[in-house]
């Protein structure tokens, strides 16, 4: 599959890849789609759907009665391997009003929505800056709102990478006020003012670059049957599953796994798994009167 496609000009290979999503997703692809999709002519897409049956004679019939290509019964991805969470993802960013229909090459749309997350309001000249100091290797002078103080105050921070905790997004960065690491919530950045050098690297913030393994299981009063369901619901092997995690966002997971409680303080069925291992990176298991990890946001 590699192969092939190195021997491609990019813009042939990405088509030839259009070609088979659509054959594997769709059933069929015809010369206007791609005609439509990349604004070829009639000659450059009857070239391309040649090339695509020199690669792959078996994976595309022509249907004279609908005059298209339809899968063939012999179908084998041989340019794009599919997957499910990118389409799926696809139609998430859809629903979120991040994609335009015209930018994903699904052609006929499932009727799809998503629950509703609130809407995060990221300036977008302030996630610039705080790009712009990570690529430089800067620190930048922040108004930062936190939940610690009833009014907003300058401090500097030094930016190094980019988080999302399944609902917000963050900067990791050095607080120069507190001399440590924390996660600063870019929607309460409410403006940015002069840079400064930073030597300060993000080597030395050993939360982020430690990795600590999660090892889940279904909870053990759910009863057998369901506890394949959930098994199979979170990819589980021999019963377990092993999730890879930063430390610096362990916080994040636990809570957003629903292991940041007591297992015992809710239904067996509402709560279904269980953090298997959290004495190996020093984590108590959390109790019904809160979180048993430090909140790592400022």
């Amino acid at each position: 599959m590699d192969s092939d496609k190195s021997e491609l000009r990019w813009g042939v290979a990405q088509r030839l890849e259009f070609i088979e999503f659509r054959l594997f997703w769709e059933g069929r692809v015809n010369r206007s789609d791609l005609m439509e999709q990349f604004g070829l002519s009639v000659n450059q897409a009857s070239a391309d759907l040649n090339r695509y049956i020199g690669f792959a004679p078996d994976n595309m019939v022509y249907d004279k009665s609908a005059r298209t290509y339809v899968r063939g019964p012999e179908y084998a991805p041989h340019f794009l391997k599919p997957d499910a969470s990118r389409y799926l993802a696809q139609l998430r960013s859809l629903a979120d009003g991040i994609m335009d229909s015209d930018d994903t090459w699904i052609a006929e749309l499932p009727s799809y929505d998503a629950a509703p997350t609130p809407a995060r309001a990221v300036n977008p000249v302030t996630l610039r800056s705080v790009v712009g100091a990570i690529r430089r290797s800067e620190a930048i002078e922040v108004k930062y709102q936190s939940l610690s103080r009833p009014e907003p105050s300058w401090r500097w921070i030094a930016p190094h990478a980019i988080g999302f905790d399944g609902f917000r997004w963050h900067t990791r960065a050095f607080c120069r006020t507190d001399q440590v690491f924390k996660d600063f919530l870019l929607s309460r950045i409410l403006q940015t003012r002069g840079v400064q050098g930073n030597e300060v690297t993000a080597a030395t913030d050993k939360a982020w670059q430690e990795h600590v393994t999660l090892e889940i299981a279904p909870h053990p009063d759910l009863s057998e049957t369901q506890a394949k369901v959930i098994a199979l619901d979170y990819g589980m092997r021999g019963g377990k599953a092993k999730i890879k995690v930063r430390r610096a966002l362990l916080y994040y997971a636990l809570k957003r796994l629903g292991l940041d409680t007591d297992p015992g303080a809710r239904k067996p069925q509402d709560q279904q798994i269980v953090l298997l291992n959290s004495s190996e990176f020093g984590v108590p298991i959390p109790n019904a009167s809160g979180s048993a990890i430090e909140r790592p946001s400022a």
